[in-house]
């Protein structure tokens, strides 16, 4: 068994790979498993696996980068491969970012990945007391800071609404026309058949109050026989 591991690895010897590098991938996947469940339990886009492998690939590049350095690949700036994890990161966070009728969505899955990177880099490096508080600081931020913008009006949402008439047509009017005087915008709209009528689907990107008063108006109006909105996470 140790001539064949010294075959695959003959500057390393098991002990050292168990305890350094096993020890840390594991560590890194932990807490970028733990981050993307946050994730995945809000059905956001980058849910378990994404941050999981980030924060795996993350760590994984670190150690190689400090590997190669004193490895017999020469003068090895360690850095260099670390170097690219960020802008590796931001092209895949731009892919999470949607922008659609005027509104952008997913900047918060975006920075999520960014700092689960930076937690992978800092496993990777040996620094697991930093990588651990910073998981702590992105679950409170995630969790408890969401519920404050909630709670005291902060942050807009995006709604879904689904509004059922005989006569779509002057709904669709009567929606404008509310939309108009709250001075909010309709982003997406469709228009089908129901087992009770005409349906209309719609989403308004706008505060909790002002979806408060807009689902209050569109149940007063006549033409509406019913209306059921739905908080649209998957965009956000």
């Amino acid at each position: 068994m140790k001539q064949i591991w010294d075959a695959l690895s003959p500057h390393m010897d098991l002990a050292t790979f168990v305890s350094d590098t096993v020890l840390k991938l594991v560590i890194a996947a932990i807490l970028g498993g733990v981050i993307g469940l946050e994730r995945e339990l809000k059905r956001k886009p980058a849910g378990l696996r994404t941050n999981m492998f980030i924060c795996f690939g993350s760590a994984m590049y670190t150690l190689l980068s400090s590997r190669f350095s004193h490895g017999s690949f020469g003068s090895f700036d360690p850095n260099r491969i670390a170097a690219q994890i960020i802008p590796g990161i931001g092209f895949i966070g731009a892919g999470a970012i949607l922008h659609s009728g005027g509104s952008v969505s997913g900047i918060t899955t975006a920075a999520t990945m960014f700092v689960v990177a930076s937690i992978g880099m800092a496993v990777g490096g040996g620094e697991y007391l930093s990588a651990t508080f910073a998981t702590v600081v992105i679950l409170l931020a995630l969790n408890v800071l969401g519920w404050v913008e909630g709670r005291f009006n902060f942050k807009s949402v995006l709604m879904s609404y689904e509004v059922a008439s005989k006569d779509p047509e002057r709904v669709l009017t009567e929606v404008n026309r509310i939309l108009e005087e709250q001075r909010l915008l309709m982003q997406t709209v469709k228009m089908g058949m129901g087992n009770n009528g005409h349906r209309i689907q719609f989403t308004v990107e706008a505060k909790h109050r002002d979806h408060v008063k807009l689902t209050e108006k569109l149940r007063q109006c006549t033409e509406v026989e019913r209306v059921d909105m739905l908080r649209d996470t998957e965009n956000e």
